[in-house]
């Protein structure tokens, strides 16, 4: 073997002496290769079994399950003629696609609409940033951003409504539903446990996602509200009882997208999103359970998003081998369950690196996302659809569009005939190894510091994703960076494609402004009408629970939102056991 890499690298040099300074000298204003070919000797010393093994079998690098259902052409075939925008393999249960707006009436009469298209997934709600900051909506402080980014949640009056359409054949036990809610998630949590309770079915039974990747907030979105170790609890609340309680939920969808939009390099991403993990692992180990009662439930929203496409496929298969390598060795998990990253979207363009300028070339982005999530193990999805940056809701010919091209890859180009065709590349499996080898120093040196709490709470994650976003903003501003219709091939001969919209959007923009005065006249009924004794007395139960670092908060808060507690009485009394975070850290 060694004989053979001397005779290879020997060869090599003959060949870039040779037949590449050739070629280049062809070139004058070239100053040296522009790509790169790879060899044997690039790749070094390489045991396939330990480094790839087979798709579905530890380490995951070549897939996390050894097929995807989708493959099967006819199954599939028939599926989508009956469903429409529908997430995920024919015979699973998923949430729709992130969605929701103005009020929760609004937002009842967009599923309504979705399921008389043949869209009846259930809701994965997109709230407003008060609910997410855990305010209610007739709070003053937060005037003019009710119902803006998404749909306002006050009580369980709330829930009812958006539920309204989710009965009979769409009940809460026969649908998925998903929520992006970190700081209030248990709240979320306590109100849908609350329903499902009213209508007499079983915690047991739900299929729901909350976000609740806590950590992530601090440094990447910012919709905190207490101090991590306090933020911490809650999820190890949330964590104990799910687990106990509703083995069909997930208990966190983390991952490291938002961090990546937020500035980060892959590596860092890859890092700072297995560092959470490992933490939110750890905080169930601490209350007394073995990471196989909880591993299972954990899920990954998304990694990454860049248009790099031979990077992004590599990114994933190192994201897969270092999730299961830290399961397995860090923690100790023993079956292949709790080793598997279960991830709803894999390799994908990004949402940040959607234009304004010619946005239908944000098609063609997002087509090459998905061929290489097809290419890397994920379901070839084409997000987002190209209006992503034209404002709140995408158009239903944009989602046609993307669903077709989905639809293309699937049955026409036949992208998922075969699992990890780059396995044994000497490309791929060097650039698989390079980027899990930065992704494990980087985490190595975050919990050297003492971990991702005192990573946060020190600005490091934040430092370090600022001045990666900055040197990126840098590169594009001077024009190293190539973003096609922004900064280059922008002349007066470029034409500006768009496309007729026939059909409404399903957002109406009515409906949204109206939003805020609605939900608080909504609110002040719902105010008026409770048993207010049952508030203040289930409010003090809360506080008790919430100073007993021993106790659970999830029943005091279903207890709660039976009672029409509102978001904000719930939050205040935390606030005030808790206290709230403040970021003193400086760039």
């Amino acid at each position: 073997m060694e004989k053979d890499l001397n005779q290879l690298s020997e060869r090599r040099q003959q060949w870039e002496k040779k037949t590449v300074r050739s070629a280049l000298s062809r070139y004058s204003y070239m100053k040296k290769v522009p790509s790169q070919f790879h060899d044997p000797d690039s790749l070094g010393e390489f045991d396939f079994l330990t480094k790839v093994g087979f798709p579905g079998e530890y380490p995951f690098t070549a897939g996390t399950y050894p097929f995807r259902p989708n493959a099967d052409l006819e199954k599939y075939t028939q599926a989508s003629e009956t469903s429409r925008f529908k997430r995920g393999a024919s015979g699973q249960t998923r949430a729709a696609e992130y969605s929701g707006y103005g009020s929760p009436e609004s937002t009842r009469d967009y599923y309504k609409k979705m399921i008389a298209i043949g869209s009846p997934s259930g809701p994965n709600l997109a709230c407003d940033l008060p609910t997410q900051l855990g305010y209610d909506s007739d709070n003053p402080a937060i005037a003019g951003e009710v119902g803006k980014v998404g749909v306002c949640i006050d009580t369980l009056r709330d829930f009812e409504i958006i539920y309204e359409p989710f009965q009979e054949n769409l009940n809460l036990d026969k649908i998925a539903t998903a929520w992006t809610i970190n700081a209030p998630a248990n709240v979320f949590i306590a109100m849908y446990f609350a329903l499902a309770k009213k209508r007499g079915i079983p915690f047991g039974k739900l299929k729901i996602t909350p976000q609740n990747d806590i950590l992530k907030e601090y440094v990447a979105r910012g919709t905190y509200i207490f101090p991590p170790e306090n933020a911490l609890r809650l999820f190890r609340d949330s964590l104990v009882f799910l687990a106990k309680h509703d083995p069909s939920a997930n208990i966190v969808s983390s991952g490291g997208y938002h961090i990546r939009e937020a500035g980060a390099t892959r590596e860092q991403d890859l890092a700072y999103s297995m560092a959470n993990i490992a933490t939110y692992c750890q905080i169930g180990i601490d209350a007394g359970l073995d990471i196989g009662e909880f591993a299972p439930q954990f899920t990954i929203n998304a990694f990454g998003g860049d248009m790099e496409f031979l990077k992004e496929i590599a990114f994933q298969r190192a994201s897969r081998r270092m999730y299961a390598t830290m399961m397995k060795e860090r923690f100790g998990a023993k079956t292949q369950k709790s080793m598997m990253i279960r991830q709803v979207r894999g390799a994908h363009m990004g949402r940040c690196n959607t234009t304004v300028q010619r946005p239908l070339n944000n098609l063609s982005r997002s087509v090459i996302g998905a061929i290489a999530a097809g290419l890397s193990g994920g379901p070839p999805d084409a997000v987002p659809p190209f209006d992503e940056p034209l404002g709140l809701g995408w158009s239903l010919e944009a989602r046609q569009l993307s669903e077709d091209a989905r639809r293309i890859l699937i049955t026409e180009a036949k992208i998922l005939e075969v699992e990890d065709p780059f396995a044994g590349s000497y490309y791929m499996e060097s650039l698989t190894n390079e980027i899990e080898g930065k992704a494990w120093e980087e985490f190595e040196k975050i919990f050297a510091m003492g971990g991702v709490v005192a990573a946060i709470e020190s600005g490091y994650i934040k430092r370090e994703i600022a001045k990666s976003a900055y040197e990126r903003q840098k590169r594009i501003e001077s024009g190293k960076e190539y973003i096609v219709g922004v900064n280059c091939f922008t002349g007066e001969h470029e034409l500006d494609v768009r496309i007729q919209t026939l059909v409404q959007n399903p957002y109406d923009p009515k409906e949204r402004e109206r939003a805020e005065e609605s939900q608080k006249q909504n609110l002040e009924t719902v105010k008026r009408e409770r048993h207010n004794k049952g508030v203040r007395n289930s409010l003090e139960e809360l506080r008790k629970v919430a100073m007993d670092m021993t106790a659970n908060t999830i029943p005091p808060l279903i207890k709660c939102a039976e009672e029409y507690v509102t978001l904000q009485e719930v939050c205040d009394v935390l606030r005030d056991v808790f206290g709230t975070y403040k970021d003193e850290s400086s760039f």
